[in-house]
């Protein structure tokens, strides 16, 4: 109720403003049907996502109101995805506000971009600018000729949004040996500024090559799942732990071509383990990389992603492992003065040969009208992708930008 207030609060502000707004944003159908459980709807959801813009001088605000109605529940939901104000200066800018912070250069997977929490209640299916979550945040920008330094202030801490226990989408979890109950006692983060978070970041963008360095405190936006044994069953209490990391990242042409690289460094994260005499955690730095090769063969554009995940100073009970190894590739043409586009992204999981294939046919019918089909095939028997085996889909979007 407070969120549905505060946002006729704003809107009712900026229609005060209406004569020096400026809007655009979308209206999107969007059905999707399982294919191997009789067609049954997985997806029907009508979407509203209004965005506002309004300038003066050396100030400017934008207003981003997403309505969402889930045909499948009967239920709207109205979210603020983002609400800021800038203000420039001649050699930086300041954004305040809840708003995307997008860092990296990967593409269909996050590494060093972590600043924004996500939306994980439909897996990693929908667009990554509504899996990340908008969050209330101060960011300074000083700008030094090709050089830019970003500092993120972020006061309150959000978690990534995990599915539902009855989702179709709720990740396939450990066996243990007894039953198990939920303690969520240690589950809160205090809103209080010894908690908050803060990044920071160097980037250079050159002819010959661009890169980044970052650092932040921040926290962890999964929760360790503790474990307290008891007599007859298994206490677990999931808690959010500090997670100080280190990244980089760099794109560089190279004969017609762009090689791109990402790596994040964390410190002390905690990893599930077998061994309930440590409460099943223990910590260890972890390295996730990526190498990734984008070039355009015979007019078809042509990317290739490999990933690893390291964890330090292994040990044998853990339950993820030492090394994770996962491959993308993405091909996609245009035809028909390119309104029509042909795509396949795909995800390989090594360890557990599983994977995603995303094949999508969209066509731009007019200005802004555009219909979109797609089909997301899991394939393999267990792994981030192969425990979704069951949830192959067809799905439709019919869109019109304005």
């Amino acid at each position: 109720m407070r969120r549905t207030v505060l946002i006729i609060m704003i809107l009712a502000f900026v229609f005060i403003l209406n004569a020096q707004i400026v809007h655009h944003g979308f209206v999107r159908t969007h059905l999707g049907a399982l294919t191997e459980q009789g067609g049954e709807y997985s997806v029907l959801q009508n979407t509203f996502d209004w965005k506002l813009d309004f300038g003066k001088g050396d100030v400017a605000l934008y207003v981003n109101p997403v309505f969402n109605y889930n045909a499948l529940n009967d239920n709207l939901d109205i979210t603020l995805r983002q609400a800021y104000m800038d203000i420039y200066f001649d050699n930086f800018d300041l954004r305040i506000g809840k708003q995307q912070i997008i860092w990296g250069k990967a593409d269909g997977v996050f590494i060093t971009d972590i600043i924004s929490p996500r939306d994980l209640s439909e897996f990693i299916l929908p667009d990554f600018d509504e899996i990340r979550l908008g969050i209330d945040a101060i960011k300074f920008d000083y700008y030094l000729g090709n050089s830019t330094f970003e500092t993120v202030w972020i006061p309150t801490f959000q978690s990534t949004i995990i599915p539902d226990k009855n989702s179709i989408w709720a990740p396939a979890m450990p066996d243990f040996p007894m039953s198990v109950n939920y303690d969520y006692s240690n589950a809160d983060v205090e809103n209080k500024l010894s908690e908050s978070e803060i990044a920071l970041k160097y980037s250079y963008l050159g002819s010959a090559i661009d890169f980044e360095l970052m650092a932040a405190y921040m926290w962890d936006d999964n929760p360790a799942m503790h474990i307290y044994p008891q007599p007859d069953t298994l206490i677990i209490k999931p808690e959010y732990h500090r997670l100080p990391l280190v990244g980089t990242s760099f794109s560089k042409a190279v004969g017609g071509a762009v090689v791109r690289g990402e790596t994040a460094y964390y410190f002390d994260k905690r990893f599930s383990a077998e061994d309930f005499s440590v409460n099943g955690i223990k910590e260890k730095d972890y390295l996730h990389y990526l190498v990734g090769y984008d070039h355009n063969w015979f007019g078809v554009n042509v990317s290739f992603q490999f990933i690893q995940e390291y964890i330090m100073d292994y040990e044998e009970d853990m339950r993820n492992d030492e090394f994770s190894n996962t491959m993308t590739f993405l091909a996609s043409k245009t035809f028909i003065n390119e309104t029509l586009e042909l795509s396949l992204f795909s995800y390989y999981g090594i360890n557990d040969n599983d994977a995603l294939l995303r094949p999508k046919l969209s066509y731009d019918f007019s200005d802004g009208f555009n219909v979109l089909l797609g089909t997301d095939i899991f394939i393999g028997e267990e792994g981030n992708f192969g425990q979704y085996n069951d949830n192959d889909m067809v799905y439709m979007k019919v869109r019109y930008d304005y």
